[in-house]
């Protein structure tokens, strides 16, 4: 985790201002560390330059764990890319009725601007629905097991209780003796 003072101190990120000084935004709790992974996650499914300064700002914006939203981002890196924007671009042709399209990738303006209605409109779509879906199981799935690891930390510590209660009763009974 970055260390606030030294981003306080940074002067390239003066501009900021006190954004950066918000305690939820480097706090570890339920509700930053959930909605972190909401953030990262959707943005991660979105095909766009600069996924994690979009991430950084979602993150000011909804006031949740900066560091954990901005890493989730990685989740589509240079290797996951394709099959995960393949995946989009399937979820969202079958959503919208659009029949497949069996394309070569090609770098160049006339390939973008022949292609990018066909390809665009479902991958763009595809990518939106998954990076809802999936973010959302994401929040759901960290609220529910940070959830049950309070309800498991929480009986054992009343079981370590009744054992204490229980054993000072023992150690009361045998004195009494």
């Amino acid at each position: 985790m970055p260390n606030p003072h030294k981003l306080k101190e940074n002067k390239s990120l003066h501009f900021l201002g006190d954004i950066l000084h918000e305690p939820n935004l480097w706090h570890i709790n339920r509700h930053a560390i959930a909605k972190a992974v909401l953030v990262g996650v959707f943005c991660s499914f979105i095909p766009m330059p600069f996924q994690m300064v979009v991430a950084a700002f979602i993150a000011v914006w909804v006031n949740c764990n900066l560091p954990l939203a901005v890493a989730l981002v990685w989740i589509s890196n240079p290797v996951t890319m394709p099959p995960i924007f393949y995946f989009n671009y399937l979820v969202g042709a079958h959503i919208l009725g659009m029949q497949k399209v069996h394309f070569e990738f090609e770098l160049s303006f006339a390939w973008l601007g022949e292609k990018l209605y066909q390809i665009g409109l479902p991958l763009y779509f595809g990518s939106f629905i998954c990076g809802l879906f999936f973010s959302v199981m994401g929040y759901v799935v960290v609220e529910y097991l940070w959830r049950r690891k309070i309800r498991h930390d929480w009986r054992k510590r009343q079981e370590k209780r009744a054992a204490q209660r229980a054993s000072g009763m023992t150690c009361q009974n045998t004195k009494a003796q």
